[in-house]
C-alpha cells in the first residue's frame, strides 16, 4: 500500500505528466510568461464549463475576493454578511478593505451559511453577502439570491472549495456554483479540486460592465496602459499555471467522480456508527468533496475524542485535519471589528466536532479500508 496522503498531488501529476511537461515546455519556449495564450484559452474554457459570460484569471483566491469587493465599490463601514465557519481568506479581505464583517451561523448539516441567519443580520448598512460553498457542498443559493434581490444586495460566491458542483433549483434547472451570484471567486491552490502547481485564482460574472471593472481593478486600475482610472492592484495568473490548468480542467469531472467514489466508500463504512455523522448531501447540491468531513457527537468530552482521533490517526501514519479549529469571529484579527460580540453556538459546536479524512483523486480501496478501519478502531474504544 502506498503511503496515505491528505492530498496526493504527486500521483495525480504522474498520471498527466507527459501532457503537463509538454505544456510547461511550450510556455518556456514561447517565453510569454505573463498573459500568454494559455491564459486567454483558460478563461474561455472556464467560462464555457461554468456557463458564465466572463472569467477573469488572477493571482490567487484571496485576491479574487478582494478584487470583487473593490470592483463593487464597497466603502469602509459597509457591512458584509459572511459565515465565521470558513477559511480565513473569506473574511480577511473584508477587514483588509475596512468593511465590517457580520458573522452569521451555518447550517449544521451542510456547513454552509444559513439563509435564515442572513435575513436576521441585514441592516441598512448591509451591502453584500458572501456565501461559501464549504468542503464542496453548495450553499442554498436559490434562497440566498431571493434574499439579495429583496434587499438589493450583492452576492459574492466563494467557490474555492466547490468548483464543478451543480446547484439544482426547485424547478429542476441547474447552474454551476460560482456562476449564480453577482460575482463568483475561486482559488487554484494546488490542493483544490482544480489546482495548479503554484498560486492562482479566477473571478466570474455575467455582468458585462462589472466584468470590465473587475479586469481594470486587477490590472492596476487601468484599461489603457499607463492611464489609471481607479485604485487597483496587480493580480495575474501566470502562463505556466494557466497551461497546467487547461489540462486539468478537461479532467475535472473525472476528478470529481473519483472523489465521490471515495466518499461513497467512507459513507458505507461509517453508516451504522452511532457517534459519526457523514457529510450531508442536500437535494440541491451534488457534493464535489473537496473535503470529506465527519461530525462526531454523543461523547461526554467530544472535543477530546475528536482531538484524540486526530492524534491517533497520525500515529497510524494516516493524515487528518480539523477545518477549522478556531472560527473567524474568535480570531484575534477581528477583535477590533467586534468579533467577540457574535454569539454563534452552531459554529462553536461544529469546531469541537469536525474532522476531515484524506480525500483526493488517487485514493485506492486498500487505503480507504485502512483509513476507515483505524477510525472505527479508535472510536469503538471511546
Amino acid at each position: 500500500m502506498r503511503p496515505i496522503q491528505m492530498v496526493d498531488l504527486k500521483q495525480q501529476y504522474l498520471a498527466i505528466k507527459e501532457q503537463v511537461d509538454a505544456a510547461v515546455l511550450d510556455v518556456l519556449n514561447s517565453s510569454a510568461f505573463i498573459n500568454g495564450k494559455p491564459v486567454q484559452e483558460l478563461a474561455a474554457d472556464l467560462s464555457s464549463y461554468l456557463g458564465v459570460k466572463h472569467t477573469i484569471p488572477c493571482a490567487n483566491g484571496t485576491d479574487a475576493l478582494q478584487i470583487a469587493m473593490m470592483a463593487l465599490n464597497l466603502q469602509p463601514g459597509d457591512e458584509v454578511i459572511t459565515p465565521s465557519f470558513t477559511y480565513i481568506a473569506t473574511t480577511e479581505v473584508v477587514a483588509l478593505l475596512r468593511l465590517k464583517p457580520v458573522f452569521v451561523e451555518v447550517d449544521p448539516k451542510t456547513f454552509c451559511i444559513d439563509p435564515a441567519a442572513i435575513r436576521k443580520a441585514i441592516t441598512p448598512k448591509t451591502k453584500a453577502i458572501v456565501p461559501v460553498h464549504l468542503y464542496g457542498h453548495a450553499a442554498n443559493m436559490e434562497e440566498i439570491m431571493k434574499i439579495a434581490q429583496e434587499h438589493n444586495l450583492y452576492v459574492i460566491e466563494d467557490n474555492a472549495q466547490a468548483i464543478g458542483a451543480d446547484y439544482t433549483y426547485s424547478d429542476g434547472t441547474s447552474k454551476k456554483t460560482g456562476a449564480i451570484g453577482t460575482i463568483g471567486c475561486t482559488s487554484f491552490f494546488p490542493s483544490k479540486n482544480l489546482g495548479c502547481y503554484g498560486d492562482g485564482g479566477a473571478i466570474f460574472t455575467n455582468d458585462d460592465v462589472l466584468a470590465d471593472q473587475l479586469r481594470m481593478v486587477a490590472n492596476h486600475g487601468q484599461k489603457v496602459r499607463y492611464y489609471h482610472e481607479v485604485v487597483g492592484c496587480n493580480s495575474r495568473l501566470d502562463t505556466v499555471q494557466a497551461a497546467i490548468l487547461l489540462i486539468k480542467l478537461k479532467k475535472l469531472d473525472d476528478y470529481i467522480a473519483a472523489r465521490r467514489k471515495a466518499a461513497d466508500y467512507y459513507d458505507a463504512a461509517f453508516a451504522n456508527h452511532p457517534h459519526i455523522t457523514v457529510p450531508y448531501r442536500a437535494p440541491y447540491s451534488n457534493h464535489v468533496f473537496h473535503q470529506y468531513t465527519l461530525t462526531l457527537d454523543g461523547y461526554k468530552n467530544v472535543a477530546e475524542v475528536r482531538n484524540g482521533l486526530n492524534a491517533w490517526l497520525a500515529e497510524q501514519h494516516i493524515p487528518s485535519m480539523i477545518y477549522y479549529p478556531v472560527p473567524a469571529h474568535r480570531q484575534n484579527m477581528f477583535a477590533s471589528f467586534g468579533g467577540n460580540d457574535f454569539k454563534l453556538e452552531i459554529t462553536d459546536w461544529l469546531t469541537d466536532r469536525v474532522i476531515s479524512l484524506p480525500m483526493h483523486t488517487e485514493l485506492e480501496e486498500e487505503q480507504l479500508q485502512h483509513i476507515t478501519s483505524k477510525v472505527l478502531e479508535y472510536l469503538n474504544k471511546q
